[in-house]
């Protein structure tokens, strides 16, 4: 039956879906297949993506809060708590105390943890060209302005 004009657009999450939700289900959907790719490469290092994405904070500013981190990786109070449990295990981030507030922690990355970080760069090199391989050339590049543009409007 053919769509009327009064008919609601509904999202489908296919090719051609041209609801108002159509560019997030997309971004939703590579990002799922990025994030498929990340973890894949993260995997033999024994770490996760929500691991990765606190390192990678605390490479970018250092020692940082606890309760800022959540806020930065958009993570919850007890999952960061979680995460920064793992990391510590790991030995890859500690947790300092702040001075002049008793109840506060900042984490900070140690030396293995920057090791592992770097380490996680080269081990995302080929899983990372396999992702891009779909591609044409010039459209990496292009794609990567585009999400920057959505990721950072301020810039």
């Amino acid at each position: 039956m053919p769509l009327m004009a009064t008919d609601p657009v509904r999202a489908t999450d296919r090719p051609g879906d041209v609801s108002p939700f159509a560019l997030g289900l997309l971004l939703r959907r590579a990002h799922w297949r990025a994030a498929a790719v990340m973890g894949e490469a993260l995997r033999p290092l024994g770490i996760e993506l929500r691991h990765f994405a606190v390192l990678m904070e605390l490479v970018n500013n250092g020692p940082t809060l606890q309760r800022d981190l959540a806020q930065a990786t958009g993570t919850d109070k007890a999952g960061i708590m979680r995460v920064v449990d793992d990391l510590e295990r790991k030995g890859l981030a500690v947790r300092k105390a702040v001075p002049g507030d008793r109840r506060a922690r900042a984490v900070e990355i140690t030396p293995a943890g920057i090791e592992l970080f770097d380490a996680s760069h080269v081990a995302a090199r080929p899983l990372s060209e396999r992702l891009e391989a779909v591609l044409e050339p010039g459209e990496r590049d292009q794609l990567e302005e585009l999400l920057t543009k959505l990721a950072h409007p301020e810039n």
